[in-house]
């Protein structure tokens, strides 16, 4: 395809655009709130009402207010309805006709959306993720054009050097570098890979940009291939995910018609596939090394590195692993300029990032911030707290690999290297808010049983190290442990940390760790009396050795390993 037919394709989809747009959410989250059925009633009003020719109702992916579902878009008017039912979706489009359409709950000026900047979610929840003109339409492919004919390898390499953008699957390790390294491996073929097997608690981030704007990511995926010297690329998504496999199979045969896929892309030397490989749902093969093995068709089970993935990956070939995040911010920074992008955020931690906001918070949901704003301004203000009065008591970040931050130390900048000082990670991005009810003891214990249940096996300290934590906790929880129990839980803590052979084991204990250090005091609660007890308040104390970690399962998962 040539630029021109890109061009005449955006002229007619422009052209074709009505006075008034309607936007009907259709992503997962707002899918069994029968949100088909609603554009459904509201594409018959607006047939009833003979407004064809002024209105038109459009399917699109995520608005990110996912706790006030099903969403409803009104534009121009730029308004916002939420929870909106089978039954009043239609009188929408009586106060478009009466010109009384205002916001049932409020509009995208509220807290929720006050504080969002969308980088890699500008497309989603405005355009359909199943029609490839709709992302022509917002200047889709121009860069993978650009890139190919005005630019070197080197330089889109050097553009995301440039950029500070590190890797958003948690490790953080710098993209840019990541590619040169790639780039610079000699062998007979290399591979490009997208990591979308998403399995935090909690975490919904990359299914959501799948499903919202899958066409995003496989243009970043290109243009990676043509920096690092790749032409085959693959998809891993986990199969709980069937709505985002659907829409990027839907995608990649659009891609793959248009020459956008394929050979000789642009009438470039350029050839580039993308296939999709479904996932069984093992947590374990989000860890890189685990989930080349499944693609190639062995049990997903994690080998020891050197040799790292970037000279030595799938079938043993040099193999770029990113995440689905990191994928769709290349076009935004190819398309501003690295030193946009590089303005965003903080010294050491660039650009936006996106995160699932839950748990017992009153605005739930997908949201995507500046780098550096702080955990209040995401819990308080764009979360509104906890609600029914209660009040917020901590947050866990970065999943099962991640750590409990108590509400004292809320004003604490999301970044990777603060997050890692209050002994967290930032993770792939899933905040999972707990208020004054929630018991830490039982959160600490309900991570290690899903990092037990998870394990997959490989090695003694994973294998048989959770399972004695999760003995351990289980006792404290009944109220059988001692306080000498909670030493051998401190130490098992610190053995499988150190001994085990992949990211899920050595990041497994840090919930434990992590309450402990700050929640202390519920422990000891649980305890019978056996000698000193001391009650202390560890957020003041010297850090555990949790501390010092500054990995997670998802770094392993996704990028590059620490």
């Amino acid at each position: 395809m040539l630029l021109e037919e890109l061009q005449r394709i955006v002229e007619k989809q422009r052209a074709a655009r009505k006075e008034i747009c309607i936007r009907c959410c259709v992503a997962s989250a707002c899918i069994p709130l029968r949100s088909a059925e609603i554009r459904d009633n509201i594409q018959k009003a607006v047939a009833e009402k003979d407004l064809l020719d002024r209105v038109e109702v459009r399917r699109v992916g995520c608005m990110g207010f996912c706790g006030q579902g099903p969403m409803v878009g009104l534009e121009p008017q730029g308004l916002l309805y939420q929870q909106v039912t089978v039954e009043n979706a239609s009188s929408i489009i009586d106060a478009v006709v009466g010109g009384s359409a205002q916001a049932q709950l409020g509009d995208t000026k509220q807290p929720f959306f006050a504080r969002q900047l969308m980088v890699v979610c500008a497309n989603s929840g405005r355009i359909d993720p199943e029609r490839l003109e709709d992302y022509l339409e917002q200047g889709g492919y121009q860069r993978l054009h650009h890139s190919l004919h005005e630019m070197q390898p080197a330089q889109v390499i050097e553009a995301m050097v440039k950029s500070g953008l590190r890797g958003r699957g948690g490790a953080g390790y710098p993209t840019g570098l990541k590619w040169s390294t790639v780039a610079k491996t000699a062998g007979a073929q290399k591979f490009v890979i997208c990591n979308g097997d998403e399995g935090d608690p909690g975490a919904y981030m990359d299914r959501s940009v799948l499903e919202s704007d899958p066409h995003r990511v496989l243009e970043g995926m290109a243009i990676a291939g043509y920096a690092v010297g790749a032409a085959r690329a693959f998809i891993y998504v986990r199969a709980e995910y069937p709505l985002a496999v659907s829409r990027l199979q839907t995608a990649i045969r659009q891609a793959k018609q248009h020459s956008l896929l394929g050979a000789s892309i642009f009438e470039s030397t350029f050839n580039f596939d993308v296939e999709i490989r479904i996932g069984a749902g093992a947590f374990v093969c989000g860890e890189e090394t685990a989930l080349m093995a499944s693609i190639a068709g062995n049990r997903g089970q994690p080998h020891p590195r050197p040799p790292f993935p970037a000279e030595s990956g799938l079938w043993g070939f040099p193999t770029l692993i990113n995440n689905v995040e990191t994928f769709a911010s290349v076009v935004p920074i190819l398309e501003r300029g690295p030193e946009w992008y590089a303005s965003l955020g903080t010294e050491k931690s660039k650009g936006t990032k996106v995160f699932s906001l839950t748990g017992k918070v009153r605005n739930s949901g997908l949201i995507e911030v500046p780098m550096g704003i702080t955990i209040r301004e995401i819990v308080e203000e764009m979360g509104g707290g906890a609600p029914e009065g209660a009040s917020v008591k901590a947050i866990q970040t970065g999943g099962p690999s991640g750590g409990c931050i108590p509400a004292a130390l809320f004003e604490t900048p999301v970044d990777y290297e603060s997050l890692v000082g209050l002994g967290s990670i930032m993770g792939s991005g899933g905040m999972v808010v707990m208020d004054e009810h929630t018991n830490m003891v039982d959160v600490a214990r309900f991570y290690m049983q899903f990092c037990m249940e998870e394990s997959c096996g490989k090695c003694i300290p994973c294998r048989v190290g959770t399972v004695e934590m999760y003995k351990l906790l289980t006792k404290i929880v009944d109220r059988r442990g001692t306080l000498k129990d909670l030493e051998q839980l401190e130490e098992l803590c610190d053995l499988v940390k150190h001994t085990s052979l992949c990211g899920l084991g050595q990041t497994a204990p840090n919930p434990v760790l992590s309450t402990l250090r700050y929640f202390r005091n519920e422990y000891l609660q649980l305890l019978q009396p056996d000698g000193d007890t001391m009650q202390k308040n560890d957020y003041q104390d010297e850090p555990s050795a949790f501390a010092n970690a500054n990995g997670s399962a998802n770094s392993e998962r996704t990028d590059h390993g620490r």
